[in-house]
């Protein structure tokens, strides 16, 4: 699989600089966490599951979880387990490759239980979402993660969810932050990536930021996201790629405020129905917190709805510009340091201090690609919308 693999060779070719790496479930963590993009979200007891997995595969989804938490009512999970083998078994005999494939389990006992009822089907299994991670519920969930890997003799991810309220509250969020690192650095190479569960962070103080504010906009909110990108996602080797928070709005909702999406990257010929477009299904918001996850230091998105998936690949490639500057920067004969100036003439690269920046730059780009120097995210929108 590879993002933008949807479209056809000849339109990739016309887009991409350098085009997205090709990459398996079987592929290292590091290039997986980075590939992980619009991670979608579906209830486990959609009744059509493994046909709505293709689906969403043959629109550019490469990352889904499939949930027996929240999603569902708790009258409704001996049955969603069930649903999950059964569709886990025909995804199987139909031998194709699915999206990289996590659960999101509620105890730890469902881990151990879904590996043993899938058998053979576990193959396509990557992993396992655990929910309200900290350290005194983490570890069973990351237990019995040990134990089905050996059981299934495969390699699983885990996903903690950061969102618990001793997280949020300022009295607490010290000492669970700890735990929790203390907890994923031991169990460094089952985790994949860490996800923020802003939904519930909101949910502890009554709260609900409407689809023209982004995460960052609720302060108690950006403060815990800065807090764990602070201690969680440092980019001296012991952090873990942080993804970012979910936007719940798909539909047009009444405005109070003029919309965020400005004219001059629509100013082609036929390019002003895309941003209306967007702008009537709340996109411009959702954009927007795209643009800001990155700039804080996050990676990714969680998504409850297929429309949002294209936003998030499309602004997650590297344009020609920031992959000229990481490049330069990480030339071998700049190990020493320095300040040159960007062959854009419109910046000053400080080799030492934008080190970091560049690799994970680059990083970035093996997963998602570098966009020819003319080519902008509207171009990458359009080119990935269906028909």
């Amino acid at each position: 699989m590879r993002h933008f693999g949807h479209i056809a060779p000849e339109v990739r070719e016309r887009l991409f600089h350098e085009e997205p790496s090709a990459f398996t479930a079987d592929s290292g963590a590091r290039m997986l966490a980075a590939a992980l993009g619009a991670t979608l979200y579906s209830p486990a007891t959609r009744p059509h599951l493994a046909d709505d997995v293709l689906k969403q595969a043959g629109r550019g989804v490469v990352s889904m979880v499939l949930c027996l938490e929240d999603s569902i009512d708790d009258a409704e999970v001996s049955g969603a387990e069930d649903n999950l083998v059964r569709q886990f078994t025909d995804l199987a005999a139909r031998e194709v490759e699915p999206p990289l494939l996590f659960v999101r389990v509620r105890v730890p006992e469902q881990i151990t239980d879904l590996v043993r009822r899938l058998g053979p089907a576990a193959r396509l299994l990557s992993g396992f979402v655990l929910p309200k991670f900290t350290e005194e519920r983490g570890v069973p969930f990351l237990e019995a993660l040990t134990a089905a890997e050996a059981a299934a003799g495969r390699r699983l991810f885990a996903m903690p969810v950061l969102e618990s309220p001793e997280l949020l509250h300022l009295d607490t969020r010290a000492e669970t932050l700890d735990g929790i690192s203390r907890t994923v650095d031991k169990y460094r190479d089952r985790v994949l990536a860490l996800r923020l569960g802003v939904t519930d962070f909101c949910s502890a103080y009554g709260l609900r930021r409407p689809p023209d504010m982004t995460a960052y906009d609720v302060q108690i909110v950006a403060s815990v996201i800065g807090d764990v990108v602070n201690l969680l996602g440092r980019a001296d080797g012991t952090g873990f790629t942080v993804t970012g928070p979910v936007w719940e709005y798909f539909r047009h909702q009444e405005r109070m405020f003029k919309p965020q999406l400005r004219r001059s990257p629509f100013l082609e010929e036929g390019a002003e129905p895309l941003r209306e477009a967007l702008i009537q299904h709340d996109m411009d918001g959702l954009l927007r917190e795209i643009e800001l996850d990155r700039a804080n230091g996050l990676l990714g998105k969680t998504c409850i709805h297929p429309s949002h998936v294209l936003p998030v690949h499309a602004l997650s490639v590297v344009s020609h510009e920031e992959y000229s500057d990481a490049r330069d920067i990480l030339r071998p004969e700049r190990g020493g340091g320095g300040v040159l100036r960007s062959a854009y003439t419109n910046k000053m690269n400080e080799v030492k201090p934008h080190r970091a920046w560049a690799e994970r730059t680059l990083q970035r780009a093996e997963a998602f690609g570098v966009a020819r120097e003319d080519v902008g995210f509207v171009e990458l929108l359009a080119a990935g919308l269906p028909g």
